[in-house]
């Protein structure tokens, strides 16, 4: 068979890869060192041009099944790893036939679920991972996809401000419906629950995760940390007219669990007495919009939503609150954002995303500024943070080769900087 390759985005550089071998054999001089998850498939970061692409070697078919998989999950919006492409038709030099390899986009400062362990976290960002899994699979319910093999070992974490947000990154045994039953969502659950105390449980015998620690009442926790979130997603509600508050209030609790309502479906009774109100468009990311649209920064939705409140209180410092947003938005880019970021040294630059760190410095700011009883400018903030903070944190963007040093760097702001 002569070698096919299937992708979205055709790179030159794929040809250079070394397709007749293996992929458990391939020299180091393809790959990249970077932290994996535990597989049952043979899996293996590798370089293509400037790009770390994850390969994973499964028979023809499945690759095939699961890219178009993906790259629908990707049409949905749904927070998935980015599929590059299948590489089949391949061979070894002696002409026996290797299977198939599955191309996806390495997701920049996410780690799988035994890297963030092996640092020895708390019990309660042990419960943060979880529920931003919980988050993750009810709005993969929502969009009608049954994952069927649910597990940490699936999932990538990616910090977001002071949580986490999760992603799929294993889709070879989803399937897609245009609406989940009632009994394909609890397979789902107790597939997780399963899975999850099973992973726990292998990471309590390393002595990874606290002995007190008991992974049956933590797996537990995602299916009523799910349970809580689908119910607000999706139960039906009673009110009388004239309770607008009511309404009101079921926004403001879906906002707090991270999602916005796009569109209701309201049906009155026979009698006209009471509503049933039912969210029927349901997505995170109104903050994430919002802070896309005034600044064009395209972050996660807690970092935007830390961002938006520095810009609020920047616009109401400066005696702003009559100008257009966007011109308010346009002044703290410039005076607030900007000095900070591109001031960050490139020996650190791999430690956080910059909206991360920018976020971190308000939180620094915050701290010091309580310490002292005054308030502390930003620039003093970011500068104590690159000096004190940002040097002692590991690397989280997991490019190889990336020196972590402290460096003393001389912010430039622009006078009256908040």
């Amino acid at each position: 068979m002569a070698l096919q390759f299937m992708t979205s985005r055709a790179d030159p550089a794929l040809f250079d890869l070394p397709w007749s071998t293996p992929l458990e054999e391939w020299d180091t001089s393809h790959l990249a060192a970077l932290p994996r998850g535990i597989s049952r498939h043979i899996v293996r970061f590798v370089r293509v041009g400037r790009r770390i692409i994850a390969a994973k070697e499964i028979r023809d078919d499945i690759a095939a099944r699961e890219y178009e998989m993906l790259r629908n999950l990707q049409r949905l919006g749904l927070p998935t790893v980015v599929p590059f492409g299948v590489v089949s038709g391949r061979a070894t030099l002696r002409g026996e036939p290797l299977d198939a390899i599955l191309l996806t986009e390495h997701l920049q400062f996410s780690l799988p679920y035994r890297a963030l362990f092996s640092q020895r976290l708390q019990p309660d960002t042990v419960i943060r991972l979880l529920d931003a899994l919980a988050v993750l699979l009810a709005r993969l319910h929502l969009a009608g996809f049954w994952w069927g093999d649910v597990s940490l070992s699936n999932t990538l974490f990616r910090r977001d401000a002071g949580s986490f947000a999760a992603y799929l990154v294993d889709a070879e045994t989803g399937q897609l419906f245009p609406a989940l039953s009632d009994g394909q969502r609890a397979h789902d659950l107790d597939i997780a629950r399963v899975n999850i105390a099973g992973e726990l449980m292998d990471l309590a015998a390393g002595g990874v995760i606290p002995e007190d620690a008991d992974p049956i009442d933590i797996s537990d926790r995602i299916v009523q940390r799910y349970t809580q979130l689908w119910n607000e997603l999706t139960a039906l509600e009673h009110f009388e007219r004239g309770d607008r508050w009511r309404v009101e209030e079921r926004v403001r609790r879906l906002n707090q669990l991270g999602f916005d309502v796009d569109e209701f479906e309201i049906s009155t009774d026979l009698d006209g007495a009471s509503i049933q109100i039912k969210p029927k468009v349901v997505d995170a990311g109104h903050h994430r919009r919002r802070l896309l649209r005034l600044t064009g920064l395209d972050v996660h939705e807690n970092q935007a939503r830390r961002l938006l409140n520095d810009l609020d209180a920047f616009r109401a410092g400066e005696g702003l609150d009559d100008d257009a947003e966007e011109l308010a938005a346009h002044e703290w880019m410039l005076r607030v954002y900007e000095p900070v970021v591109r001031n960050i040294p490139g020996e650190l630059s791999a430690k956080l995303e910059d909206a991360q760190i920018f976020h971190e410095v308000l939180e620094h700011r915050w701290y010091l500024s309580e310490r002292s009883g005054r308030d502390v400018t930003t620039q003093w903030a970011f500068a104590d943070y690159l000096a004190h903070v940002l040097p002692e944190k590991p690397d989280e963007r997991s490019v190889v080769g990336v020196d972590t040093v402290e460096m003393p760097v001389i912010a430039m702001f622009p006078p009256n900087e908040s």
